[in-house]
């Protein structure tokens, strides 16, 4: 059973830092891949950043600069870290995971199965 533990959210200050993790639980093998996603009030899911299972670690523009993604020691870590964030930074945050997602869909809800109850960061200006 997999399963996506995320912790890290809360409120903080325009320009501040978070680090958010993901603990995951339950892989099979190394096939998995594993991203971060948002999803603030009234829009829709959007993807932040990857840890694709060949290795890449695929980013999105929209958060190049001031979010990396990394992975622990353990290889079931999944960090976030966001600095310089921005009240449209606010949102719940996810990580999700599944097995042989293609790289050039690594950015796609629908091509994950497993999703973490999410953890909510507020950013206020």
């Amino acid at each position: 059973q997999i399963q996506l533990v995320e912790s890290g959210g809360a409120s903080v200050q325009s320009g501040g830092s978070l680090r958010l993790s993901c603990a995951a639980s339950g892989f099979s093998d190394t096939k998995y891949s594993v991203a971060w996603f948002r999803q603030a009030p009234g829009k829709e899911r959007e993807a932040l950043a990857g840890v694709h299972q060949a290795g890449w670690k695929p980013i999105m523009p929209r958060v190049t600069g001031r979010f990396t993604i990394s992975q622990g020691g353990d290889k079931n870590t999944f960090y976030l870290d966001m600095s310089g964030l921005e009240p449209g930074d606010t949102a719940m945050y996810y990580c999700a995971a599944d097995r042989d997602v293609l790289l050039q869909y690594w950015h796609e809800p629908t091509k994950y199965y497993y999703w973490g109850q999410g953890t909510l960061v507020i950013v206020s200006s």
